[in-house]
């Protein structure tokens, strides 16, 4: 399994999405706007890389602006480069947000990330566990003594399993890297398991079963009972059936919802656009990703704690929706 097979899928989707709003002229971008804008999104082979080119090339057909994805190690980094105006806008799981805003995970080493704003819901990110048929593994306790890739150590995934592996009491060898890397790794033999997280279907699950015998497998009742216990900011999710071709039956799973963001500084006017484009053209966004299926205004209420972006609420009042007000920004000018 190589980087560029993954690099072709991202390409692919891209293309699909370029050629589903290509019959629209190019429109022309509000001078206001900077020239050159910038989104962070994650590594190869995880459905950040795929649905970041989607919604940035939307928003180019759409409002006629240059937003380039520039790959990061997911949420965790993305909410650094945001927070610093290293990129205009980045990608989340709201887990991972939670911790940056009140400065209480390791990784955030007490800073408070508090110039991050959010945007639009994306989509749920379920926590998946792949491993090879041939491994004998069907159960997340049997990962004890084994060695689990878990993708790379900032994002969602390596922030959370080993928190939960402690929770369940599994001592299991962490490995960490791009999620491409993790299932060539697992292909390999290199690691016995491919726990991960991402909006469904994960480019590399699906890849790794075309050329393997795979097994799903997720966590039973207890586990589940215990990992939320241990992590409440995590809610129940489903990875339905036949998501992956070799998956038979829904699995019971948790999951942490994910929001597009930006920097508090970035012009209203932009964000409500960007909002525009991306909520009311759900159909392309779809043929980007399948995940973008849950990119709906409905789910606004999905982030329960984030300040939305000034252009964010404007877009919402539009459509009736009245934000708390420990949602609002301190910047926002009604």
């Amino acid at each position: 399994m190589k980087l560029a097979q993954f690099a072709k899928f991202a390409l692919a989707a891209t293309i699909g999405m370029s050629v589903a709003t290509g019959a629209l002229a190019q429109a022309k971008p509000n001078p206001k706007w900077p020239t050159n804008l910038t989104l962070g999104t994650a590594s190869v082979g995880g459905t950040y890389f795929v649905y970041g080119q989607v919604w940035a090339s939307l928003v180019n057909e759409k409002l006629g602006t240059n937003i380039s994805t520039q790959q990061t190690q997911g949420p965790n980094q993305n909410i650094i480069l945001t927070d610093s105006k290293q990129v205009d806008f980045g990608m989340v799981t709201m887990g991972v947000a939670l911790q940056a805003w009140e400065g209480k995970g390791d990784w955030t080493k007490g800073k408070k990330f508090n110039n991050i704003r959010a945007m639009f819901p994306m989509y749920d990110t379920p926590f998946h566990f792949i491993a090879l048929e041939k491994s004998g593994i069907k159960a997340v306790k049997e990962l004890a003594g084994k060695r689990s890739g878990v993708g790379p150590r900032a994002g969602t995934c390596g922030t959370y399993f080993p928190l939960m592996f402690k929770a369940l009491g599994i001592d299991t060898t962490i490995r960490n890297g791009q999620a491409s890397d993790m299932a060539a790794n697992l292909q390999d033999g290199l690691i016995d398991a491919f726990p991960f997280c991402a909006g469904v279907p994960i480019a590399a699950y699906s890849e790794l079963e075309t050329t393997n015998k795979v097994r799903f497998f997720t966590f039973t009742d207890d586990e589940l009972k215990r990992v939320k216990a241990a992590l409440p900011e995590l809610s129940d999710s489903v990875i339905p059936k036949s998501t992956y071709k070799s998956q038979t039956e829904d699995h019971r799973t948790v999951g942490v919802y994910n929001f597009a963001i930006a920097n508090k500084d970035v012009s209203e006017d932009l964000v409500y656009a960007v909002m525009k484009a991306v909520l009311e053209n759900n159909p392309q966004m779809v043929k980007g990703h399948a995940a973008a299926k849950e990119t709906l205004t409905e789910n606004w209420n999905r982030n329960g704690f984030l300040p939305f972006h000034p252009g964010a609420i404007r877009y919402f009042k539009e459509k009736g929706i009245n934000v708390p007000k420990h949602l609002i920004p301190p910047e926002y000018k009604g």
